[in-house]
């Protein structure tokens, strides 16, 4: 079950919590040969850690070495939206909130979120077409991710 963080980020918690439909990340954690080696879940658990720290930079370089080995991470693309936006890498943040809606089009949390970034980063027009789209999954309405 996903939770939210204060900051509005998912956390999903550990790898046993992982949906069906990402089984290599079960893989990694049940086949890693080196015990010291994180899961990408972990790995997010230690960017969250580095953001409660007041590390924001360490926290994004951690976020960025996860998509090295999952690069369709969710939580990783949703976290990075927020904490490239704080740091005023806006392009970048826009970028992986787009990321985002990409990997689970149907959310409207996804849509929501992108709304926030492009608002925060002066991209009214954008933020309110994925504010249009939030609405209408919430109702129950299928959309086309952002391109």
């Amino acid at each position: 079950m996903l939770q939210t963080h204060h900051d509005g980020l998912r956390l999903s918690g550990r790898t046993e919590n992982i949906p069906d439909s990402q089984p290599e990340f079960k893989a990694t954690r049940q086949n890693r040969r080196d015990p010291a080696m994180s899961t990408p879940h972990e790995m997010y658990d230690e960017a969250v850690a580095l953001k409660g720290a007041d590390d924001l930079e360490g926290a994004v370089a951690k976020l960025r070495e996860i998509l090295t080995i999952a690069p369709d991470h969710l939580d990783t693309h949703s976290a990075l939206a927020v904490y490239l936006q704080k740091l005023g890498q806006n392009a970048e943040a826009v970028t992986h909130a787009r990321k985002v809606c990409e990997l689970n089009p149907q959310d409207f949390f996804s849509y929501t979120q992108l709304s926030m970034i492009c608002m925060r980063c002066g991209m009214i027009p954008e933020a309110e077409d994925a504010k249009a789209k939030a609405a209408l999954i919430r109702h129950g309405a299928q959309v086309k991710p952002p391109q």
